[in-house]
């Protein structure tokens, strides 16, 4: 049995969460969500829980068990609390504003890069820090709109200019005076 797909979704106070054959509707304060899911998994809510089940143990079904079962667990956490990535903007003169909901992006280019958020997502700069917040209800929005906004300039190997998740460790490069020392 899938550890992660036998536990229960709890509903927080605030949730409504309606169950139609295979299609799970979410409403909370933060939105509305609906997923269509496969019909070989099982789907019941029973006293404030979501319970994900399956019908067999074939190999296919038990990786939909437990990818069923986090799917709706991030549809309730999304709509009840949302979900937020952090990006860091670093290099010298770069930086990122505000004007009005869209995103402006100062890396280096010859112009700066505007970003429109797609419904459902916010973003919010802090110019002290030069960090990006991406906010939203939905995780997999959420991710890709950090990672587009990372496209715009990742970060590079020798002096870790450009855009990266909080925390995230960019692996560095010795530059060229490192590799040809001793050598005639």
């Amino acid at each position: 049995m899938s550890r992660i797909g036998r536990l229960p979704v709890t509903v927080p106070a605030g949730v409504q969460v309606t169950i139609e054959g295979q299609q799970v509707q979410v409403k909370g304060p933060k939105g509305e969500m609906m997923k269509l899911f496969r019909p070989e998994i099982g789907i019941a809510l029973e006293a404030g829980q979501v319970i994900v089940t399956r019908g067999n143990d074939e190999p296919r079904n038990r990786a939909l068990h437990g990818t069923t079962r986090a799917l709706i667990n991030s549809m309730i956490v999304g709509v009840s609390t949302g979900f937020t990535k952090v990006l860091e903007i670093d290099g010298v003169g770069y930086r990122a504003e505000m004007d009005g909901k869209t995103l402006v992006i100062y890396v280096g280019y010859s112009h700066p890069v505007r970003m429109e958020p797609p419904a459902g997502i916010s973003f919010d700069v802090d110019t002290k820090t030069r960090q990006v917040k991406v906010m939203g209800f939905d995780k997999e929005l959420v991710g890709q709109v950090a990672a587009n906004i990372r496209e715009v300039r990742p970060p590079e190997p020798y002096k870790g200019k450009g855009i990266h998740y909080l925390g995230e460790h960019i692996r560095r490069k010795a530059g060229k005076a490192a590799k040809g020392k001793g050598k005639k």
